[in-house]
């Protein structure tokens, strides 16, 4: 008997939790945190929905991206050193009525870049000011 080929003992050792156990094992050295938090769930969905395997895995990978960047957004923010962490969802457009809510709510969707368009910011050169620190979210 060769080295190589399975014994009854070896096998017995190998469980029905044995893929999911590698399968977890794989996600977190890969540091794939969505996917190994998600992949059952979004499994049972797509097995319900009958999505094929390669929409499985785009939604798997899509909410991984996802999950990444809004981890490395925060991940900045927290480099920063922001005074005060502030969103367009706090301002007050009513305390500043000359402020163009409108222009202002445009700018923070950062179309502007995919235009190459430039932005002028006038007022107060204080890299803490609201409206450049909420910009950047």
């Amino acid at each position: 008997m060769s080295g190589a080929e399975p014994s009854a003992s070896n096998t017995a050792t190998h469980t029905a939790d044995t893929p999911q156990l590698l399968l977890e094992h794989h996600l977190k050295e890969l540091r794939l945190p969505t996917i190994l938090r998600e992949y059952d769930k979004v499994a049972r969905q797509c097995a319900v929905e009958q999505v094929d395997n390669q929409h499985y895995l785009l939604r798997i990978t899509e909410l991984e991206l996802l999950d990444r960047e809004r981890r490395a957004t925060e991940r900045r923010i927290r480099q920063a050193k922001f005074p005060v962490v502030k969103t367009m969802d706090t301002f007050d457009f009513l305390a500043i009525p000359s402020v163009n809510k409108t222009l202002v709510l445009e700018l923070t969707r950062c179309e502007f870049l995919a235009r190459r368009e430039n932005v002028l910011l006038l007022g107060n050169s204080d890299p803490a000011t609201f409206c450049t620190s909420s910009l950047h979210d």
